[in-house]
């Protein structure tokens, strides 16, 4: 049904954009009454479409697992559509495919995995100069990887499990967020509800809902966060869980530090779970304004009741040939291998456009 909404909405605004004015017949002038309204419909059709920006991000990786086999695919590709006008109302949409053509070395080329994601759609509503609403779907506001996870914007071909397996990773419902100085710091603030639960369900897919929290940064020369999260894991008991998350972020001269670490708690306030990691980055070639060679190193470690635990740690490094663009090498090793968390040598390419 949201697909079908959308693909409505992009006709109309296709045909918005191609409709035209009447044309008088020559030696014949339009009616002053009809010109000056259809010059005032087209200047604000001009508008409307001016607000309009598209881009994305595409990646493509392979994987040589420890015990030979190698598989490789096409990632994602992701379309970014942004609207922006003169009201203090804006438009977000990311819309992506995920890994459209894969190859494995036992069973070649397939597309047999290929989807299509709703990552994010949402209207925003400016109400001042420190409070925004927003309403739709959204990346649950819980850390920092979650909200910066494309692929482009990170530093590794993998993602921590941590980030990914103990708490929903988007929202259907509605934000309150904004941000306010703080002496040389600014104080950002975000709380939110799931009004909608999702529709269609991946296979390994786990399911949530009833979810609500809120998260606070405090950003400057260090960046610290709190994540406060409260949701319902879909299971034959469906158990409530409440969830705190810390992150933090220090930058210097290349060098990068980063971490998070989260703890889930049962109704009861038994443990249901935890996960951390911290990540290193440091300079090794410096090709000036953030681009270069890097070397990356990182520890984690996971715990789900459902799924037992897992250590990781990845060593690799990655040229940012460009702000939009990175090639990344790494292996990372550690426990029993995972289709969410693979092991072995990994490398990947990304860009932005």
């Amino acid at each position: 049904m949201q697909v079908l909404r959308l693909l409505t909405a992009i006709s109309v605004a296709a045909t918005l954009s191609i409709c035209k004015p009447a044309a008088a017949e020559p030696g014949e002038v339009a009616p002053r009454d009809t010109a000056e309204p259809l010059a005032s419909l087209a200047s604000t059709q001009a508008k409307f479409l001016d607000g309009f920006n598209v881009g994305g991000y595409a990646s493509t990786g392979f994987n040589v697992h420890p015990g030979g086999r190698t598989d490789a695919a096409l990632n994602e590709i992701s379309l970014i559509v942004r609207w922006e006008g003169d009201s203090r109302l804006r438009f977000f949409g990311e819309f992506e495919l995920e890994q459209p053509v894969t190859w494995d070395s036992r069973d070649k080329f397939s597309d047999n995995k290929s989807k299509f994601d709703l990552e994010r759609l949402y209207l925003d509503y400016n109400l001042s100069e420190q409070v925004n609403l927003r309403a739709g779907r959204f990346l649950t506001p819980a850390g920092r990887w979650n909200l910066l996870h494309a692929a482009p914007l990170v530093w590794t071909s993998t993602r921590p499990l941590a980030t990914s397996r103990l708490f929903p990773i988007s929202v259907n419902g509605a934000m309150l967020y904004g941000a306010a100085p703080l002496g040389n710091k600014a104080f950002e603030y975000t709380v939110f509800m799931e009004g909608l639960q999702d529709q269609d369900h991946d296979t390994d897919e786990i399911r949530f809902r009833d979810t609500r929290g809120a998260r606070f940064v405090l950003s400057g020369k260090v960046n610290v966060g709190i994540s406060l999260l409260e949701f319902t894991e879909k299971s034959p008991i469906n158990e409530r869980f409440r969830m705190v998350g810390l992150d933090m972020l220090i930058k210097h001269n290349g060098w990068e530090l980063s971490g998070e670490a989260f703890q889930r708690f049962y109704s009861n306030n038994d443990g249901g779970g935890n996960g951390a990691y911290i990540q290193g980055v440091a300079p090794i070639v410096d090709q000036g304004s953030g681009n270069g060679w890097f070397a990356i190193a990182r520890l984690e470690g996971f715990k789900r009741p459902a799924e037992g635990s897992a250590d990781r740690w990845l060593l690799g490094t990655a040229w940012r040939m460009t702000p939009t663009r990175i090639l990344k090498f790494e292996y990372a090793g550690g426990d029993e291998e995972r289709p969410d968390s693979p092991k072995g040598f990994l490398a990947s390419f990304a860009i932005l456009f």
